[in-house]
């Protein structure tokens, strides 16, 4: 007992710390949660298969390269791994301080949108031309948000005021204006989700969400009685809730998604079938927003409970990772990561069956498009960190 005391000590007064704790500072490799990675891969590579499966026929048809989107996804998905490598060896904590900074650089991208430099497309502008590819803001901004939220919030220590709330709602009120004028309605209601993932974790209290609530509720009642809201916008927020839309118009998009989940029956019809919804482009954007159906369609319920399982347990290991992280910007981080994804995957798959309503929101790691794939990348390499640094 007497020797242990005294090497105890020892190892204590050499550099002021167990040599343990040391050595796991400058190996938290040591500490990655494979786990996580896995499932990351795996959902990557479940995104790739059906980005080629939505866009072979169709390119084939066109005389175009039938594997292009299916060698840009995989670009992405390469860069996004790089951006995850370099993510998760960055000590997260180093980001509360740089949040200003990291917050600022996104609402100018998202600036610079609205300029000449943006890109039009379908009446909407949401990207800016780089060239090799077009890099969409808005994806980025989402991580900006909760990583200045998380900041802000782990100020606070769990002790939030009604000031605190207003200054956190002030932080996603700006972005949200600025992705409104592209528009882009369905990114506005992620930075919702954000805002209450942050407040619920940063310990908020009741009446502030009673509060927030209310004033939300008065906020949407004045935005369409004010016409701030297009028709069109209008019709595709409300169209799921009318049991016999238009097909012809309004409910054309949501009617062929049906069927084409519908029709995959348990098995599916097969990756890259002939004479199916997907491959005779019955469903617009169907490797972007609508991919879903095309997993109904062509890998039947098996296949989409497969999907749907595999993102269960990417939530579970974000949940756990902010159960486990040793500060509250760490838990608000996970949190603000998990709400993204939960947020997303709901309204996507739900809209897609026509229990929410149709937005322009990707699936996460499964719809075709770069800047969202190297998003969810970014994310994952959050929560890696969080969990590689948990003991240090």
């Amino acid at each position: 007992m007497a020797m242990d005391g005294i090497f105890g000590e020892a190892v204590d007064r050499i550099g002021g710390e167990p040599i343990s704790s040391r050595m796991a500072r400058k190996a938290p490799v040591r500490h990655l949660d494979p786990s996580l990675l896995m499932i990351t891969l795996m959902l990557a590579a479940y995104g790739v298969v059906m980005v080629q499966s939505t866009t072979l026929n169709s390119q084939a048809s066109a005389g175009l390269d039938p594997n292009l989107f299916l060698k840009r996804q995989v670009a992405f998905g390469i860069a996004g791994l790089i951006a995850l490598l370099a993510i998760s060896f960055f000590d997260y904590r180093y980001l509360a301080g740089f949040s200003p900074v990291i917050y600022g650089a996104a609402l100018v991208t998202l600036i610079l949108v609205l300029t000449p430099l943006g890109t039009i497309r379908s009446g909407a502008t949401r990207w800016i031309d780089l060239g090799p590819f077009e890099a969409q803001p808005s994806e980025l901004a989402k991580v900006a948000v909760i990583i200045v939220l998380a900041a802000y919030l782990a100020a606070k220590k769990g002790e939030v005021t009604g000031l605190d709330i207003a200054v956190a709602v002030g932080l996603v009120a700006v972005p949200s204006i600025l992705i409104y004028r592209q528009p882009d309605l369905g990114t506005m209601m992620v930075f919702v989700a954000l805002l209450g993932a942050a407040l619920l974790s940063g310990g908020a209290k009741i009446r502030h969400f009673l509060s927030l609530g209310l004033l939300g509720l008065i906020g949407v009642v004045i935005i369409l009685q004010a016409g701030l809201l297009k028709d069109y916008q209008v019709q595709r927020l409300t169209s799921f809730l009318d049991p016999n839309p238009d097909v012809q118009s309004v409910g054309y998009n949501l009617t062929q998604s049906k069927i084409a989940i519908g029709s995959g029956g348990m098995q599916g019809k097969g990756l890259g079938g002939k004479n199916t919804q997907t491959s005779l482009d019955f469903v617009p954007e169907q490797h972007t927003d609508f991919i879903f159906t095309a997993v109904g369609e062509q890998l039947g319920f098996l296949g989409s409970a497969t999907l749907l399982g595999m993102f269960a347990f990417l939530l579970w290991r974000g949940l756990r990772i902010a159960a486990m992280s040793r500060d509250l910007f760490g838990t608000l981080l996970a949190s603000g990561v998990v709400a993204l994804w939960a947020f997303q995957i709901f309204v996507n798959v739900g809209m897609t069956m026509g229990i929410m309503p149709i937005t322009g929101i990707p699936l996460p790691f499964i719809s075709y498009g770069g800047s969202s794939l190297i998003t969810n990348f970014v994310a994952v390499g959050l929560l890696l960190n969080i969990h590689m640094r948990r003991y240090l």
